[in-house]
């Protein structure tokens, strides 16, 4: 991400040279980066919205008993993550970890994909202008910036509570597009098409043809825009879903570690977690060496997803009946078993053998052993047991 502030400025200087730098008689430029926020439409809300959880950028449903339903809601931006999302995702997470009722989560994006990633042209009034007075204190400033960026996942994989990705449509780590506005004034204050040399110096830059439409800003006394969209400066789905501890996703579902396309290296979880989820080194340097799209059945073959779907009403179904079962079962077993299953992943056999023996010593003197051990015996599912809250 810290990459991607810096490609970000970059593109906005190389452009600002360029076209400022040309001669287009009776013509004046300024350029002007928008973000997605800019012009967010609100989404409705649903019923049935489970208590606490109010956000602009989450829907958060009790989908059924012990079970809550966290969406990505900004369905217009294909789920783009500005930087409301940032925030809410943290609170939203810390509440569930401590949410007594809550026993399993799954996570999916409202709309026709998952996510698009992170909105770059969201940030740029808190990146094109970094905080400090030199490059060692600007650093600081970028530091603090992706550590609370990376956060916002870790805070998913440290809820004690199991977490399920669903997953349809694109899963980018890098991908979607970002809307530049281009201002120009001519004598006589018309709306123009761009000038040739103007859009090839665009194209140049860019290293693509540029799609352009001309037209007058509200109100406007002689000034009117092109705007034109360039892609590739999303980040961070890939991040998010290695951060859970399920995932399934629909046939037309596809991954994505797109970083490299716009001059960075992942910095917020998918180079730590992913070859950690997959086990194969030589197949996560490929992906994020080349940003190649990694589609479902590979996705399934490698290990990245558990099970494929036809479709996401089907792939949703699944998910929540998974995380229902899941939450018929002791909070404290299941809960326990993540927390042991994280410490065993990052430390050595002996030491988690002996981590997980000084968290039973007192996890075995739970009720709830007992309760599952006498269902068993009696022949009776345990989603007829009542557990105590957790």
């Amino acid at each position: 991400m810290a990459a991607g502030i810096v490609a970000s400025r970059r593109l906005r200087d190389l452009l600002t040279r360029r076209l400022t730098g040309s001669n287009y008689p009776g013509l004046s430029i300024s350029l002007r980066l928008t973000g997605s926020s800019a012009q967010e439409e609100a989404s409705g809300v649903a019923l049935g919205e489970a208590p606490d959880h109010s956000y602009e950028s989450l829907r958060v449903t009790s989908a059924q008993k012990h079970v809550l339903h966290v969406q990505l809601n900004r369905p217009n931006k294909r789920n783009a993550m500005n930087k409301v999302f940032w925030r809410e995702m943290v609170e939203c997470f810390n509440k569930i970890s401590r949410d007594a009722d809550c026993r399993a989560v799954v996570i999916s994006g409202a709309g026709k994909m998952f996510t698009a990633g992170i909105d770059l042209m969201d940030m740029a009034s808190d990146i094109l202008q970094p905080k400090g007075d030199d490059v060692a204190r600007i650093s600081w400033y970028l530091r603090d910036i992706i550590t609370r960026y990376q956060e916002t996942f870790n805070v998913i994989e440290r809820c004690p509570k199991p977490v399920i990705a669903a997953v349809h449509g694109g899963c980018i780590g890098g991908g979607e597009s970002a809307a530049i506005l281009l201002l120009g004034c001519s004598p006589g204050g018309a709306a123009a098409p761009m000038p040739r040399p103007l859009a090839s110096s665009l194209s140049s830059v860019m290293g693509q043809t540029v799609s352009q439409e001309a037209a007058p800003p509200p109100g406007s006394q002689g000034w009117f825009w092109w705007s034109f969209s360039i892609p590739g400066l999303y980040l961070l789905g890939v991040d998010l879903v290695t951060a859970c501890d399920i995932r399934y996703c629909a046939q037309d579902a596809f991954f994505q570690v797109k970083e490299v396309d716009v001059g960075l290296a992942a910095d917020v979880g998918t180079l730590q977690r992913l070859p950690k989820v997959i086990g194969n080194q030589s197949l996560v340097n490929e992906l994020a060496f080349t940003a190649r799209k990694m589609m479902a059945d590979e996705a399934l073959g490698s290990g990245l997803v558990s099970r494929v779907f036809p479709d996401k009403e089907v792939m949703l179904d699944a998910a929540l009946a998974l995380a229902a079962e899941i939450s018929s079962k002791s909070p404290v077993a299941v809960q326990s078993t993540k927390v042991n299953l994280l410490y065993s992943r990052d430390h050595s056999v002996a030491e988690s053998l002996n981590y997980v023996a000084s968290w039973n010593m007192s996890m075995l003197q739970t009720q709830d052993l007992v309760k599952s051990v006498q269902a068993t015996t009696e022949n009776k599912e345990l989603k007829t047991v009542t557990f105590s809250k957790l």
